[in-house]
């Protein structure tokens, strides 16, 4: 981060006996870079914004110094989408476990959970898993987590699953 300071030289007055600092051109304030250390509350947004009062530049010929203000930008998360205070993402869920009922395990931001699948489960199909979402940034809660079923059927790639196949499409009616 890159700051303005009050001038070592003249003490932000801007003046040395009365003629211009040479070190701030007379501004009373210099450059200077510092790291600062940011708490960002859990659960902003993109564009969302933290102000630190008085870290700011300081004022002109020793005057006060502004606040900082930080815009946040949120990346993107390889598992789950945002919207809002919710989070969506996609599990696959097997043919076997789509079909009888089963459980599935779905990530969420604080680890694994388990859930139960009903049978007859379809792709595209969401379930909903409350406050497993994004924490409200004031507090008082959080979203949920939406979990899709993506239904993955196998290749019948040998000629015993595909008689298995051929004898369930048999028993089973068409929907």
């Amino acid at each position: 981060m890159i700051f303005s300071r009050p001038c070592g030289d003249c003490g932000g007055d801007g003046e040395i006996r009365r003629r211009g600092c040479d070190r701030c051109n007379g501004e009373g304030r210099g450059v200077a870079s510092e790291w600062l250390d940011v708490r960002i509350p859990p659960g902003v947004g993109n564009g969302s914004q933290v102000r630190l009062p008085g870290a700011g530049n300081a004022g002109r010929r020793g005057g006060l110094p502004g606040d900082f203000v930080l815009t946040v930008q949120v990346e993107e998360h390889p598992l789950f989408r945002r919207e809002g205070d919710d989070l969506h993402c996609v599990v696959s869920v097997g043919m076997v476990e789509a079909a009888m009922g089963g459980h599935v395990e779905v990530p969420t931001p604080d680890g694994p959970v388990t859930i139960e699948v009903p049978a007859g489960t379809q792709s595209g199909q969401r379930f909903r898993l409350r406050k497993r979402g994004v924490p409200h940034p004031a507090g008082g809660g959080r979203g949920d987590l939406w979990v899709e079923a993506l239904v993955v059927i196998p290749a019948a790639t040998d000629d015993r699953a595909r008689a298995l196949l051929r004898e369930l499409a048999t028993v089973l009616p068409r929907s």
